[in-house]
């Protein structure tokens, strides 16, 4: 039985502004109707697995499970880092929870951001390496290269293996433009994915013989952690002294077992703006316009509207990304270097690289529609049957209006409902709570009125979602 394991850590800021720290690219809709982590659990149809086992940080948690939710993933395993230590670490968290009840399944490592629009060609390529990693082999997947790419490590194949893959002859950084080019028409060179298979067993013996530190480190982390609701969290201090390195460093680099298998299927790690237009459903002038959009005498150009409309005019090769806290226009020549904006954002001390406007919680989501001197103005949706913490403001009031929908309100000793076309009040430093008791999303404004209104004023007494 194969047990897949899903790498969900990363902030993907090459894709700002849709892409934020606490919302990442693996978990937007940037490739389809579904994200690209959902995209990643679908994929897996076809093929004979069990549940799935869930890497990710635990500020990602919520949005994990209620992606998880939506794709009627029944029993996965979600493990909270509560910290990034790269690739190897993580895998070995997810190796050793998988062997804790004496099984030893093939794992079947992805990352939760790939775009593989070819499911046959995937799932022919997943079945070739779980034969070899029942021999003990670890597999790695090559992507077989379509140009000369300069932004990704390539891997080199030595002799055929039974027709489903290659030996590993080694691995290669990422080369200059002429390598990559000499690479291209060698023949013998492939893309190196990130995706992986093996028996677990086979992984951890393979760890603690080159890196028996990363090993021993992952396996105090999980001794001393602790399942919390339907997450496993691991022991932060252990995890903490954890040395951080890749797979690729710590075990594929070293081993005299790797194997490749050549994976075409039109896969994409969709690491940047101009990966996106390569992707796309382009126009007859080679745009790719998503949203509101009105382009006129503009080529090769890539506009993502997401809150109102944008139009073009006389440009070409261009990246012009809307949201509503930020927009981004950038040269496609350029988009490697965006990180280099979120990076300005952060030592302006600016918060454009954290979130969006639109929050998403665990009980729903709210947008931050205006704000000024001690005051703050929130539309709220609280979905069907959830509850936000019972809790205080030591320096905020709050009045509630209902838009749409019931809300079962708690203030102090009182309880009461509050529908469509109503308000209440919570003073200052009141115990209080919200809840949404019927079958449709609730909607309501909030006006925050204070001396400080920053999301850090609020003490939770009380909340089904572990935060308290």
């Amino acid at each position: 039985m194969i047990k897949p394991i899903i790498l969900a850590g990363g902030t993907g800021s090459r894709l700002w502004p849709l892409s934020r720290q606490l919302n990442p690219k693996q978990f937007l809709k940037l490739a389809g109707d579904s994200t690209l982590f959902q995209q990643t659990l679908s994929r897996l149809k076809g093929l004979e697995t069990s549940a799935p086992a869930i890497i990710c940080n635990e500020e990602h948690r919520f949005m994990v499970a209620e992606q998880l939710r939506q794709s009627a993933v029944k029993g996965p395993d979600i493990l909270l880092e509560p910290e990034g230590r790269n690739t190897a670490p993580a895998i070995a968290l997810a190796a050793l929870n998988a062997t804790q009840a004496g099984l030893d399944p093939l794992l079947l490592v992805l990352a939760a951001d790939h775009y593989i629009p070819d499911q046959s060609a995937f799932r022919q390529a997943v079945l070739s390496a779980s034969q070899l990693a029942a021999q003990d082999k670890l597999v790695t997947f090559g992507i077989v290269p379509t140009h000369a790419e300069t932004g990704y490590g390539y891997i080199q194949r030595g002799e055929s293996l039974e027709n489903l893959g290659f030996s590993v002859a080694g691995f290669v950084e990422k080369p200059s433009e002429s390598l990559a080019e000499e690479y291209l028409n060698n023949g013998t060179y492939y893309w190196n994915s990130g995706m992986f298979m093996f028996k677990a067993s086979v992984y951890l013996k393979a760890l603690g013989e080159c890196r028996p530190d990363i090993l021993d480190a992952c396996k105090t982390s999980l001794e001393r952690g602790e399942k919390d609701l339907e997450f496993v969290r691991v022991d932060r201090a252990a995890f903490g002294q954890c040395p951080e390195d890749s797979i690729d460093y710590a075990v594929m680099e070293k081993t005299r077992e790797a194997a490749v298998v050549p994976l075409d299927a039109g896969w994409s790690d969709i690491g940047s703006w101009s990966a996106l237009w390569d992707i796309g459903e382009k126009d007859h002038q080679g745009n790719v316009c998503k949203g509101d959009v009105l382009a006129l005498d503009t080529n090769n150009t890539l506009v993502n509207a997401e809150d109102r409309l944008v139009a073009t005019l006389g440009v070409d090769d261009l990246v012009i990304v809307e949201t509503k806290d930020a927009v981004l226009v950038a040269h496609k020549n350029s988009v490697q270097d965006v990180k280099k904006v979120v990076e300005a954002i952060k030592n302006d001390g600016r918060h454009e690289h954290m979130n969006h406007r639109e929050v998403y919680r665990p009980w729903g989501v709210y947008d931050s529609i205006d704000n000024g001197d001690r005051y703050q103005v929130k539309r709220i949706t609280v979905k069907p049957g959830a509850k936000l913490s019972v809790q205080m403001h030591q320096h905020r009031a709050e009045h509630w209006i209902v838009v749409s929908g019931t809300a079962q309100v708690t203030i102090g000793e009182k309880e009461f409902l509050v529908t469509e076309n109503q308000s209440t009040y919570i003073p200052v430093g009141q115990v209080h709570c919200l809840e949404n008791p019927g079958v449709i999303p609730l909607e309501l404004i909030e006006v925050q009125s204070g001396s400080y209104l920053g999301e850090d004023d609020i003490v939770r007494l009380k909340d089904q979602y572990g935060r308290a």
